[in-house]
């Protein structure tokens, strides 16, 4: 895998049967030169635990809105399916409208709240608020660091709202949301990881508690039940809290130019050359993209990784070396491969740019629910009906 100028992926947690017992460092077993940051990890851990405990005796204040709100987070800093999933609560919901999102919009320019439009850049906007707009162009899509100023605008702005999906909100504690989903990962969760630096944890394991629904995301398969039992005291979950696990169900590869981005058509292939026999430089920005980068070598004849840092801006130089590495890349049938999350931030770039002629095209995914899927629909659409703002 070539890496775009950041450093290689820090190593895996290895799994453990252990549950978590809500010590960071419990079930990991790291480098030394991660031990060595234990001390930095413990002291972190005591302000996480002070803190939570500040709000949990109500000495410091929370905020409940007066409208349905399902946040959707997790513990670690990033990878888990956070937006995928809260593209999977949209089409739960699909035919309650109206219905507000709202993120941080990470990577964005701006710092004030704002109402995505479809017309915006990722600059505006940030990438992954944009890619919810345009996938769900009916949606009234927000991004705001303050969750809470920013809800309080979203019911003065979007009358009647029937809910809001918030991203990546479990860490904000000031907001008392109605609905918390915590997602970990199959390959590397909670339980088996540390708080930063040690560790990608950035809170404390015992904060899954707050979350009546957790979801194992990435799942290679439906794991069975005794494995999925295995899965519930590993995490270390209340008999109350519901465990459901995620695979993901990737998309066809499709133009760049087809998602409402300019660039190049590039496919599908012609007969004589179907994806299988044809070569794929990826080029991504996100946090983890090996289970991409697994999808694609199953599916084209071959394919190389270019990496850069999550959420990262291209640059006219990024382009250029893009371009001239896929031109030595291979001989025969090949394509530029990258994410819908990426083709959000290249919108801007790309017209004119040296890649602007290079045939792209753009891998979807989603996330789906392997185990109880129609439970999980229930649940969602059960907490927006009967909450007490619709009665």
């Amino acid at each position: 895998m070539r890496q775009g100028g950041v450093g290689g992926r820090p190593p895996m947690a290895m799994p453990c049967d252990a549950p978590c017992r809500g010590v960071a460092f419990l079930c990991v077993r790291m480098p030394i030169r991660h031990l060595l940051l234990l001390p930095i990890t413990g002291l972190l851990g005591l302000v996480l635990r002070v803190r939570h405990a500040l709000y949990d005796a109500r000495i410091l204040r929370t905020v409940r809105p007066a409208l349905p709100t399902i946040a959707i987070g997790n513990l670690a800093l990033g990878g888990t399916g956070k937006t995928p999933m809260l593209e999977l609560v949209l089409r739960t919901l699909e035919g309650t409208a109206p219905i507000a999102t709202l993120s941080r919009g990470y990577g964005r320019r701006t710092t004030t709240i704002h109402e995505v439009q479809a017309s915006d850049d990722a600059d505006r906007s940030g990438d992954e608020p944009l890619q919810v707009k345009h996938h769900f162009p009916e949606a009234r899509v927000f991004v705001g660091a303050d969750r809470v100023k920013a809800i309080a605008l979203i019911q003065r702005t979007v009358p009647g709202a029937q809910a809001v999906v918030l991203d990546d909100a479990l860490q904000h504690r000031r907001l008392d949301a109605g609905l918390n989903i915590l997602l970990t990962t199959w390959q590397r969760p909670y339980c088996d990881d540390a708080l930063v630096p040690a560790g990608r944890l950035r809170d404390l394991p015992l904060r899954a508690k707050a979350a009546p629904i957790v979801v194992v995301t990435k799942c290679p398969a439906l794991p069975s039940a005794d494995e999925q039992l295995r899965w519930r005291e590993r995490l270390g979950l209340r008999k109350e809290q519901r465990l459901f696990f995620a695979g993901i169900a990737y998309q066809e590869p499709a133009p760049l130019a087809g998602h409402g981005h300019p660039g190049p058509a590039a496919g599908p292939p012609h007969a004589d050359h179907p994806w299988s026999a044809t070569q794929g430089l990826l080029f991504t920005g996100i946090a983890d993209p090996v289970p991409l980068l697994a999808h694609l070598r199953g599916h084209f004849a071959h394919v190389e990784h270019v990496a850069f840092p999550d959420h990262h801006r291209f640059s006219t130089a990024d382009l250029r070396g893009l371009a001239e590495l896929f031109r030595i890349f291979a001989p025969g049938p090949k394509v530029l491969i990258t994410t819908e999350k990426d083709a959000a931030r290249l919108r801007s770039v790309l017209p004119g740019s040296p890649l602007g002629a290079a045939p792209t095209v753009v891998i979807g995914m989603r996330a789906v629910i392997l185990n109880e899927p129609d439970r999980f629909a229930d649940l969602i659409r059960q907490h927006v009906a009967t909450h007490p703002a619709h009665r």
